[in-house]
């Protein structure tokens, strides 16, 4: 029976319909919503962090590149541990959309609960709560004047 699965999945695979992906192993961070894991680039589904190039700008008026710290955030997140991730779509850049997680632990909601990731309503509603959470507390970017990841994306087309 494994071997017909197999087979169905080597045949979608071929037709460009999505497979279901698991994988597993020490990840490099690309930016606060993106890993690398043995050459697969994983798109942390649900949640969207500032862009590398993005600031945002303290209560006290200074200019602080959000974007570097989001992704600072994860990889201390990250850093020497053995990530797992789930997914079985890739974005339209052949990323894999996932929920990356290291035991138990759900990296893509602890982003948002840390406040360097926004619950990314538009693919899901799963993190919401956790933003609630981290813009309650001043979190992350929520402690600074910041344009939305998405609508920053948009003004710089």
């Amino acid at each position: 029976m494994r071997g017909l699965f197999l087979i169905a999945v080597a045949a979608l695979t071929l037709i460009g319909l999505p497979a279901l992906a698991d994988i597993t192993g020490p990840a490099r961070v690309v930016d606060g919503d993106t890993l690398e894991i043995a050459d697969q680039r994983i798109w942390l589904h649900g949640i969207d962090a500032p862009e590398l190039k993005q600031t945002c700008r303290t209560r006290k008026g200074k200019e602080q590149w959000c974007g570097e710290l989001a992704k600072q955030a994860l990889q201390y997140l990250v850093q020497g541990q053995e990530v797992a991730c789930k997914g079985d779509q890739n974005d339209r850049y052949g990323r894999l959309i996932a929920v990356c997680f290291i035991g138990p632990f759900n990296l893509n909601e602890q982003m948002v609960a840390d406040g360097w990731a926004l619950a990314y309503r538009k693919y899901s509603q799963k993190y919401i709560r956790a933003e609630i959470f981290a813009k309650a507390r001043n979190e992350g970017i929520w402690r600074t004047e910041f344009v939305p990841p998405w609508e920053w994306r948009r003004q710089q087309r």
